[in-house]
């Protein structure tokens, strides 16, 4: 089984969809071992707290160099033994010392079909934004390892979600959460850690 840390910022509701899916047995080979929040407020916390999750805060702005701040995300990794990072809404930068470590052993979770709204400036409420000013029929969220280019690593998983005419930013949002983010997510965990799916460069050690 494989140990899993997921990094969080905000409400955590892909934490959630990850601890739901360990619960109903989706996840066998994946423990949720660590959650690291970047701010103390993040109701991603108390998820993790009511799951049984160990969790810790580390703060960017806490720190004087994005070089400390990075060697102390590692250690603490390192520490918990962790195999496999998962971004779950996660608004910080992931430093190139934990990236360089963690090759093709970090995912993130994007609310759009990349290369479709990603990048740098694309994230949360600004990507259904975009794809409603586009006038885009269809959107949808992607699951990719983390590399150095922003939403830039190999895409693992798609899956696409229609566009309604009345829909808003945030109806647009909650519903990719709900029949895309939720369900790959999990998905691509338990590939990640089973063996079923390895990136082309590297797998979980």
């Amino acid at each position: 089984m494989k140990r899993v840390a997921v990094l969080v910022s905000g409400g955590g509701t892909n934490l959630q969809a990850l601890i739901d899916a360990a619960k109903a047995g989706r996840m066998p080979h994946a423990e949720l071992a660590l959650v690291v929040a970047s701010k103390a407020d993040a109701f991603a916390l108390e998820r993790a707290r009511a799951a049984g999750i160990p969790s810790t805060v580390l703060r960017r702005r806490e720190f004087e160099t994005a070089e400390i701040f990075d060697s102390l995300m590692l250690g603490l990794l390192r520490a918990k033994r962790i195999d496999l990072v998962v971004l779950a809404g996660y608004m910080a930068i992931v430093g190139p010392k934990v990236i360089s470590e963690f090759r093709d052993r970090i995912v993130n979770v994007h609310p759009s079909l990349i290369p479709a709204f990603s990048g740098k400036g694309f994230y949360g409420l600004h990507v259904h934004e975009a794809a409603l000013e586009r006038g885009c029929k269809v959107t949808g969220a992607t699951v990719h390892l983390v590399n150095e280019v922003v939403d830039g690593g190999e895409i693992l998983l798609q899956k696409a979600v229609g566009i309604l005419p009345e829909d808003t930013a945030e109806s647009l949002q909650k519903r990719v959460m709900e029949q895309a983010e939720w369900v790959l997510l999990p998905q691509a965990v338990e590939e990640l850690c089973s063996g079923m799916r390895e990136p082309q460069k590297g797998c979980i050690s």
